[in-house]
């Protein structure tokens, strides 16, 4: 059965549109005109009268995690908490309303400090022992690069002033010579095991609650890195996204990006584990990606790694979650799997320092295996022209200018912030790039995104000429950043990310016209149709 969509501006590229789409079996057969379009799909078609509004290919997150994302839905909200008091006054209230869902404690995600009205400070246990005393109380700030514990949770951790610090990561003391209740990097990880994780059943639907609304906002794909952090058991997650995708209870299309824990974790799933089990047949929607690594945490908990150290904290460089010889023989084995690797880098010196392992383990002397650096945030123009001259992928998040705009100059420095979140420069280099969230670090709605990378803007439209108006992107680039570049991130270029013959059938039908919309408007467009493999999965 064949599907038109006619009566559209449809984007094929820039400043190159249609009026029509034919479908068949999951793949676009034909682009033109309303009257070839219908001719060629015969009558007995199924018709969709786009009426008048801009369908663009089906947008692709290119770094988030998804399942992460779905446990935000059933914790208590902290995104947009002002302060400590409103923090503990929510987590009391979802105490009170959820009686069952916090027997064995309260673990959220979202709070930040910098948005907090009076004082700017992390929480400590003294403030959540005010929540409660009786559970753990595990509150991660937005970045999940930092978290805030209760008195409770340190007692269950048997730590005490004088215990070791765990490797990658710290607690630190308070003035009593007792933990205060705030972890960083790897510690994190200890720390969120005190509470049971949801069930593998709990998650599923998760799962597709999140996939319900992210196709609602538009996507079609998404390349995510839940197992190995998210979600730690291995196993039972790789199955658990097999039946769902075997069963048919999916709406879009996933791509792992894993993380590990040792080298000899990695070692055994190259060896005998799930990549090499050739599972994943051509043309599925679910596939498996890159290894994921973590070179340094969050700028805005000043961990993330820096050159220089930070100009409102000098003698604070950040923190190092994989050394470079570590990171090295993860690279060596990724190449002789013919595995691709993305790490998670913020500071200038992790993104150098990223940059040095990739380019050792790189094939004849090439990024063939298109390893790329996530967020890739602080930059001056020597470490940009590196990165455009070595073809490594850099996978920016262009809504964390939301945040980090009136933080990134206290921190960096003006200069150094002037050729940082490059997106232009970096385009204008020739340099790879793609478009994702980090959700749940932010929503994962595309966008408020698109409109952060073409303005430069906080959602409140500030500053008004864009923060270093420089680096703002058109549409057209914003757009096949989050679609073709986002496509050519999972070696898909040749079939997803356009709408053209013999691609994908992964479209959006949206409800103005973002190529002529005012700019503010961005932020507020939204799906009334969403297209994945020829299939109708979300529809006003």
């Amino acid at each position: 059965m064949k599907t038109v969509l006619y009566n559209g501006k449809v984007y094929v590229e820039r400043e190159n549109f249609a009026q029509a789409v034919v479908v068949e079996d999951g793949i676009i057969t034909m682009v033109g005109s309303d009257e070839d379009a219908l001719e060629k799909a015969g009558d007995d078609c199924t018709k969709i009268n786009c009426q008048g509004k801009t369908v663009i290919p089906g947008l692709n997150d290119s770094h988030m995690h998804l399942v992460m994302f779905g446990d935000t839905l059933a914790q208590v909200s902290i995104e947009s908490c002002t302060s400590i008091d409103d923090l503990i006054m929510r987590c009391r209230k979802f105490m009170e309303d959820n009686p069952e869902n916090i027997k064995d404690g309260i673990h959220a995600i979202g709070w930040n400090q910098d948005l907090f009205i009076d004082e700017k400070r992390t929480p400590t246990r003294f403030d959540l022992d005010k929540i409660s005393t009786d559970i753990p109380i595990i509150l991660e700030r937005v970045c999940g690069h930092i978290l805030s514990t209760n008195t409770k949770t340190i007692e269950m951790l048997g730590i005490d002033g004088n215990s070791p610090q765990w490797e990658g990561g710290t607690f630190e003391i308070g003035e009593d010579g007792y933990p205060n209740g705030i972890f960083t990097e790897n510690a994190c990880n200890y720390v969120k095991r005190i509470i049971p994780d949801f069930t593998v059943e709990q998650r599923e639907k998760m799962l597709i609650s999140s996939m319900e609304y992210a196709v609602a906002h538009g996507l079609t794909s998404v390349q995510s890195n839940d197992i190995g952090t998210s979600v730690l058991d291995i196993d039972p997650y790789f199955e658990m996204f097999h039946r769902v995708y075997d069963e048919g209870k999916v709406l879009l299309r996933y791509r792992h990006q894993v993380c590990f824990n040792s080298l000899d974790e990695f070692m055994h799933y190259l060896e005998r584990g799930e990549f090499s089990k050739g599972k994943y047949p051509e043309d599925s929607w679910l596939t498996l990606g890159p290894l994921k690594l973590f070179k340094d945490g969050s700028l805005g908990a000043r961990t993330a790694l820096m050159k220089k150290g930070y100009a409102d904290d000098e003698k604070n460089y950040g923190i190092e979650w994989t050394s470079s010889d570590e990171m090295e023989k993860y690279c060596e084995l990724a190449r002789n799997a013919g595995m691709q690797v993305i790490t998670h880098v913020i500071g200038d010196a992790a993104i150098e320092q990223t940059i040095d392992c990739y380019e050792k383990a790189f094939v004849d002397g090439e990024n063939k295996l298109r390893h790329a650096l996530v967020h890739c945030q602080i930059t001056d123009r020597p470490l940009l022209e590196r990165i455009a001259r070595l073809g490594i992928l850099a996978m920016y998040q262009p809504i964390f200018l939301d945040y980090d705009m009136h933080v990134v100059e206290d921190r960096c420095g003006r200069e150094m912030a002037s050729t940082s979140y490059a997106f232009n420069t970096l385009k204008e280099l020739g340099g790879h790039i793609s478009y994702g969230t980090d959700s749940p670090v932010e929503s994962p709605n595309p966008f408020p995104n698109i409109y952060s990378a073409v303005t430069r803007k906080d959602s409140k439209g500030n500053p008004e000429d864009g923060f270093y108006r420089n680096e703002c992107v058109d549409i057209y680039d914003a757009i096949d950043a989050y679609t073709y570049g986002s496509a050519y991130a999972e070696f898909m270029e040749d079939r997803k990310g356009r709408i053209k013959e013999g691609y994908y059938a992964d479209m959006v039908v949206l409800d103005r016209d973002i190529f002529t919309v005012d700019t503010m408007e961005i932020r507020d467009i939204l799906p009334v149709l969403t297209m994945v493999g020829g299939k109708v999965v979300y529809r006003v």
